[in-house]
Parts: C-alpha cells; structure tokens; sequence
C-alpha cells in the first residue's frame, strides 16, 4: 500500500470526485426541496419519510437497484449517493426556516414586505447555519459511502479495500480505511471552519 503512492493518490482523487459532485448536486435538489415542504407543510411529513427511509437502505441494496436504470460505475454511485444526501439537506432547510423566530418574521411583515422577500431577506439567511449543517452532516455520510461504490465499478478508495479483502492484504485495508477516514475528518474540520465564519454559524453546529 504505502509502495503504490501514485495509485493511492489517484484513487483519493477519484473518491474526491464522485464525493464532492454529489453533494454539491444534493445540495442544489436538496435545499429548494426543503424550502418547497416548508411553504407546503402538508408534504413535510411524507417527504422526509421517504428521505428517511431511503437512508436506511443500505448501500449494498441500493447500489444493485439502480444498475439496470443507469448501468455500473460512476453515473449509479452519484445517482445513489445523492439520494444518500436528501434527509440531513432536507430536513435541515425546513427546521432551519421553521426555527426563524416569528417575531423577525412580523417584523418583516410590518415593514411591507411580501411572502417572497421574506424568505429571500430574512428566513434563508437566518436558516443558513443550519442548512449548512445539513450540508456537513451529508458530506460526511457521502465521504463514507463512496468506498462502497468501488465495489460497483465506481472507483475511489474503496478499490484498495476490497482488493484487500479479496487478496487478503489487511495493510492495504488498514491503510485504505485510514485515508477515507482521514479525508472525512478533514472536509468536516474544513466545513466547520466556514460554517463558524456564517453569520450566526455556531446556532448550526448543533443542528
């Protein structure tokens, strides 16, 4: 394992890759999704159900479900892994603009301001630091699961681990398992950090 540095870096790369892509696509589903049940609170419910129950799936199971819709390798990996993502970005964007206090809200509402400008100037911008946590909270998840990926032609770190198993190399395990460990901790160190600097970011850290 520590022989092979180059392949290592590029499997970390790859891992980087398909990690960051579907979070950042998660992201961009995820959060106006929350702002959707938030104005429709009727579909709260059943939403993050479903979010929720997709997150018990496990990755063994869901992976093999999507390979007759999208094929093997990178495409299913994101697909699942953003699925992976809706329930901490979800319910995050709809507790965060729940909890903005009703008193900022009339507030807002004395000053003229219609149901849009509210949530554009007052609600999205307190309820960010808890959306990002929910950004955090799946990057993290995502970071993890990715390594099963490989098993499914996607690549990343998760090639040296069951190439490990398979060849009954547990250095290679060990060592494959650090870095993937490793990288989690540093983008939920490197999240934490901007979080901080959010404007009321530690009212999120917790969230």
């Amino acid at each position: 394992m520590l022989g092979n540095t180059d392949l290592l870096v590029e499997q970390l790369l790859e891992h980087m890759d398909i990690a960051f892509t579907s979070i950042g696509i998660g992201t961009v589903l995820w959060v106006p999704l929350g702002v959707a049940i938030y104005h429709y609170d009727r579909f709260s419910t059943p939403v993050i159900g479903v979010a929720g129950m997709i997150l018990t799936l496990p990755s063994l199971v869901l992976f093999p479900l999507l390979i007759p819709i999208v094929g093997i390798g990178t495409t299913p990996a994101i697909v699942a892994l953003v699925l992976y993502a809706a329930l901490p970005i979800t319910r995050n964007t709809y507790t965060g603009l729940e909890e903005v206090d009703t008193a900022v809200e009339r507030a807002g509402e004395g000053l003229g301001m219609t149901e849009r400008q509210l949530l554009a100037r007052v609600k999205l911008p307190m309820a960010v630091p808890v959306i990002f946590a929910g950004i955090r909270q799946a990057a993290v998840l995502i970071i993890g699961i990715t390594t099963i990926a490989a098993f499914f032609g996607a690549g990343g770190l998760g090639a040296s681990i069951f190439a490990g198993i398979r060849l009954n190399l547990p250095k290679q395990i060990v060592g494959a398992t650090l870095v993937v460990s490793l990288f989690a901790i540093l983008t939920d160190y490197g999240l934490g950090l901007i979080q901080r600097r959010i404007p009321g970011g530690k009212r999120g850290l917790n969230a």
